[in-house]
Order: C-alpha cells, then sequence, then structure tokens
C-alpha cells in the first residue's frame, strides 16, 4: 500500500498547474498587485477571457449593468474573485484534456461545478465575505481523479467496495489505499501554491468536527454543498434532498417551502455556468420539477401501493445481486491481469507492485523480508532436445511445486522464461534457505514423462535478505543482489543455492 507521499510523487500524468494559472497566483500575492496587469494576463488567453465576461454577466452574480472589458470584469469582482474564476476555467480544461480510460470526467466537473454554484448561494446567504467560495467546492474532490489516475486498478476496488458494502466514498478509499480524496487534493492543491483558506478546508469536508476552526466554516459550506449535489448527480436523490433540506433549514433559518426552493435555484444557475465551462448539462432540471414528472408518469400506473412496494424490493433485490456480482468479476478480471497464463503463478508485473509494498512495509515498521530467484538449469537444452511443448509442461510442473511449497503470505511468481521468484516477508535467510533447498529437492526429484523417457530436472537458486536498518535499498537493487546470487550458483555447479546479502 502507497504512502500519500509516494503517491503523489509518483503521479506521471497529472499535469502541473498550467502556466497562466500560475502568473495568475504569482500576480496577486504580490504585495501591489495591479489590475490592469492581471487584467493583461487573463487576456493573453482570448477564451479565458470570453469565459469569464460570459461568467460576469450571467445571473449568477446578477450585476445591474454589463461587464465589457476584463479590466472592467476585476474591478467589479475583485482581485481575488476573479482570480478563482480564472483558475477554475484554467484548471477544468487541464485535467479535462488529461482524461483516462473508464472515467467519466465530464459528469465529475458537473457534479463539482454544481457543488460550486451551491457554495457561492450559501455563502452569500450566510454572510460569509470570501473570494475562494467556488474554486474550493470545484476542486474539493480532486484527490479523487489524483488516485485514480495514479493507480486505477486499485480505485476500481474502491468502487466495489463502496457498492456492495455500503460504504461512504472516503471510507472505501481508506479501506483500500489508508487514506482519502480530502487528504490527496489538499497536499496537491498545497503543492500548487493555493493558499489555507481553499487546502484546508478541502482536507476536511467529509470530517469537518475536525477541521480546525479558523476553516471550518467553509468546511461545513463544502459538506452542505457536496450533499445538494448529490441531488441531481447521485442513485441516492431522495435521502440527498431530505438530508440538505433539514440542514438548509438549520443553518440558514429559513421554511422547508424556501429550502426547496434554494434546492432549485441551485439547478438553475448550475446549468447556466455550465455552458460557460463548455459541459452539457444533459437532462438535469430543478428537482421539484423532476418529482412533478414523475408524479405525472406514476399517475399513469394502475398500481396499488402494495405492488409499489413489492417492485421497488424487487428491483433493489437486483441491484444488489448485480452489484456482487460485479464485484466478483471484477476481482477475476483483476487477478487475470496479474497472472502468468501457462503456470497459474502470479507475472512479473504483480512481483513487481508486491515486492515495492513489501519493502515499503518494512521500511516503515523495521521489518524484515527475503527473496528467492530460481532459474531452471539447461532449459535452453530441454527446449531443443524435448520441443516447447514439453517445456510447458516442465515449467507448468515446477511452478506447482513451488505454489504447494510456500506460506499463504509469500509470492511466488514468474519472472520471465525460466525464471521464478519468491517473495518471503517476515523471513531471514535462515528461513529463506530453508525454503529454498526444500524447493530444490523437490525439483530434484521430479521424474517427468515424455513419450517414452523421463526428464529429470534441477533448478539453482540465489537467496537475499533484506532489513532497512542495514541501508535502504530500491526494488531493483534487492532484485540485483538476489540475482547474483542466483548467478554465482550457476557459475559454481547449479543444482544449488547461493546466498547475497
Amino acid at each position: 500500500m502507497k504512502t500519500l507521499a509516494t503517491l503523489l510523487k509518483d503521479v506521471k500524468t497529472l499535469p502541473s498547474l498550467p502556466a497562466i494559472a500560475v502568473r495568475i497566483i504569482q500576480e496577486v500575492k504580490k504585495d501591489k498587485s495591479s489590475i490592469t496587469e492581471l487584467a493583461a494576463i487573463i487576456s493573453y488567453d482570448p477564451a479565458l477571457s470570453a469565459k469569464i465576461l460570459k461568467i460576469a454577466n450571467s445571473s449568477f452574480y446578477a450585476l445591474p449593468y454589463k461587464v465589457e472589458s476584463i479590466e472592467r470584469a476585476v474591478n467589479v469582482l475583485g482581485l481575488e474573485a476573479l482570480k478563482n474564476i480564472a483558475l477554475s476555467f484554467v484548471i477544468v480544461k487541464g485535467l479535462k484534456k488529461n482524461s483516462v480510460d473508464r472515467f467519466d470526467h465530464e459528469f465529475f466537473w458537473k457534479r463539482s461545478i454544481t457543488a460550486a454554484v451551491c457554495s457561492e448561494m450559501l455563502s452569500a446567504r450566510m454572510g460569509m465575505q470570501r473570494e475562494d467560495t467556488f474554486v474550493t467546492p470545484l476542486l474539493m474532490d480532486m484527490g479523487l481523479i489524483i488516485m485514480y489516475m495514479s493507480q486505477p486498478d486499485e480505485y476500481l476496488k474502491v468502487f466495489d467496495e463502496k457498492k456492495t458494502a455500503k460504504m461512504a466514498l472516503d471510507e472505501a478509499e481508506r479501506k483500500v489505499f489508508g487514506f482519502d480524496h480530502q487528504e490527496v487534493g489538499s497536499a496537491m492543491l498545497k503543492e500548487w501554491g493555493l493558499s489555507e483558506d481553499i487546502h484546508v478546508p478541502i482536507a476536511y469536508h467529509h470530517k469537518t468536527g475536525e477541521c480546525p476552526p479558523d476553516h471550518r466554516d467553509m468546511a461545513e459550506v463544502l459538506k452542505m454543498s457536496d450533499i445538494a449535489s448529490s441531488v441531481y448527480h447521485s442513485d441516492k436523490s431522495t435521502e440527498k434532498l431530505m438530508e440538505i433540506q433539514e440542514l438548509l433549514q438549520k443553518k440558514l433559518d429559513i421554511s422547508e417551502e424556501e429550502a426547496g426552493t434554494f434546492i432549485d435555484e441551485v439547478a438553475e444557475k448550475t446549468i447556466e455556468i455550465l455552458a460557460t465551462f463548455e459541459i452539457d448539462a444533459g437532462d438535469m432540471k430543478p428537482y421539484s420539477q423532476i418529482l412533478q414528472e414523475a408524479n405525472e408518469e406514476l399517475g399513469k400506473l394502475n398500481l396499488s401501493y402494495e405492488q409499489l412496494v413489492m417492485e421497488l424490493k424487487k428491483e433493489k433485490d437486483k441491484v444488489d445481486a448485480m452489484a456482487t456480482e460485479l464485484k466478483s468479476a471484477n476481482e477475476k478480471l483483476r487477478g487475470l491481469a496479474f497472472q502468468d497464463g501457462l503456470t497459474g503463478l502470479y507475472n512479473r508485473r504483480y512481483f513487481e507492485e508486491q515486492l515495492e509494498k513489501e519493502l515499503d512495509r518494512v521500511n516503515r515498521y523495521s521489518r524484515i523480508l527475503s527473496l528467492i530467484m530460481i532459474d531452471i538449469d539447461h532449459f535452453k537444452n530441454i527446449n531443443d532436445t524435448y520441443g516447447h511443448p514439453q517445456g510447458d509442461i516442465i515449467l507448468s510442473t515446477v511452478a506447482d511445486v513451488f505454489n504447494k511449497s510456500i506460506r499463504h503470505p509469500d509470492t511466488a511468481a514468474r519472472y520471465g522464461g525460466e525464471e521464478f521468484v519468491v517473495i518471503l516477508p517476515e523471513t531471514n535467510v535462515q528461513g529463506a534457505v530453508v525454503l529454498a533447498e526444500r524447493l530444490r529437492e523437490a525439483v530434484e526429484k521430479l521424474e517427468i514423462n515424455a513419450d517414452t523417457k523421463i526428464i529429470k530436472i534441477t533448478i539453482s537458486l540465489g537467496v537475499t535478505e533484506y532489513k532497512a536498518e542495514k541501508g535502504r535499498k530500491s526494488p531493483t537493487e534487492v532484485i540485483d543482489t538476489a540475482d547474483k546470487a542466483l548467478y554465482h550458483s550457476k557459475e559454481t555447479g547449479r543444482n544449488k543455492l547461493s546466498i547475497v546479502l
């Protein structure tokens, strides 16, 4: 399992903050920030300028006059507000370009923009004088994208856990990764140089009670905005509607009817803002309209209340069964992706990932592991003499010996060709030697039929041990050490094991 720092360090596909965004931040951070200079920076990007003017003239700000220049927009909206609007556009544009398979960026940003619109409306109603109430919720779930782009296969397990175990997303992330998208997104935005007012509330928007007092109000706004967005973009619309209505009534001291109107306005304003971001609103509409259409459809059905309940239960059972089947199928597919097709052992890709995880654990907790590298002696001669089909039988037979001989925590994998590797967690070199000798003897006793002949084979083995306290090594260095031991066995007679520490 990667640490948060390792994950951020290994993210290769995530873009750095776009150049124009960096220039905007640098300008606003100056002691004497210039409205004219900021306007000039933004004007270098005609598309960005057009979008800012469009949003400044939208009902979102409801200005009594038309804004026709970027400099005027800066004067009217303020430096910070304009900075955050500009950042919103360039970051969304940058991450939409770097889309990855099986991740619905359109849906992600639609959900984020809905939350941003709600946040701006909430902040205005609550009298919060902040300029970052749009960009902060827009970016609060960015950690999710980072986690997926870094480890897509692992993140699919998060979705499986969320569906089958009925977990919250952040809870499922912590189970699979050990941390969640709040922490990842906050750390990345901090690295990009965004202010504490943005990255600190993001780190706590699902656990507002733990947020530092200075940022707690914004964290609570983010949480409420996330729930409001779920009304329009989740499969729990009714549940989320009831939750946000109750929070709105309590937080804003308004009636149930006024809370419903607020939720409708979120949709109306979001549809307008989505167009500015060049995102299709699809069939998004105010919740009261959705309910009205649903009631009209329901009135067309000639079903009793009892029948409706039964139908609902049947559909729920179907969905639960499908989620369980999907999780099982995904696990099988992931297993196939990491399995060597011939021997049934893990493949090299899985071995390398597993070794990295085990070394992280050894380093973190000051533990120990050993590694064995194995090579079938004179395998080329066997292939040349008996043919490749017989060689494949030998590989499968040897792999079966390894698989039956190792413990459950150990990992046996085919490294390539006739080479194999075994990772032994919590095992010192003495324990590794005992297992290596057992493997050597078991293979030496094999008698493999080849037409009318019996084939006898042997293996050479290299053993090494790794302790962080003796000086940290990379996975490549640990493999190279075991390989040196294997080479020594082959050079000094084969059918033996050697140790290099």
